[in-house]
């Protein structure tokens, strides 16, 4: 079964995203096995500095859950995708080995792992990082159902 891992910096809180959160990870099941890692957000007050320590903590805390090669940081500065592209890139991953994919905090990623690590972006928006799980977790199922020839994409 494709492996997919899913890095979060912060826990949800709002049960609204927690049920969709579950209801998407039973849908994906059938096509992914999906593992979520969630790392701690390192609350700061948003003074450069501030911000810039808290990154450096969670960039040390992300690298130490990263065993593959295959990792992309979900970030609005990355390479755009359509659904279809998604889908593809998600099958040409996994067929080679797990894929990793980390969302960041609510200051994104601290520049190391920006330089060291390639993204992809859902949009030119810019999402809530608790919402965007749930945004991935929808996209991950509609590429399970691309790829498989499920009707659900539109």
């Amino acid at each position: 079964m494709r492996k997919i891992k899913l890095i979060c910096v912060g826990n949800l809180k709002e049960r609204f995203l927690v049920e969709g959160c579950q209801e998407y990870r039973k849908r994906i099941s059938r096509f992914f096995e999906l593992e979520i890692v969630e790392i701690p957000e390192k609350i700061s007050k948003d003074t450069p500095a501030e911000i810039e320590n808290a990154l450096k903590v969670e960039a040390e805390n992300i690298l130490s859950k990263i065993k593959g090669k295959q990792v992309f940081l979900l970030s609005p500065s990355g390479k755009a995708m359509s659904s279809e592209e998604f889908a593809s890139f998600s099958q040409e991953k996994t067929d080679q080995g797990e894929l990793t994919l980390v969302i960041g905090s609510s200051h994104g990623f601290a520049k190391n792992l920006q330089q060291r690590f390639p993204a992809i972006s859902f949009g030119k928006m810019t999402f809530p990082h608790q919402l965007m799980r749930l945004i991935f977790l929808e996209q991950l199922y509609r590429a399970g159902t691309i790829i498989n020839n499920i009707k659900y994409h539109k």
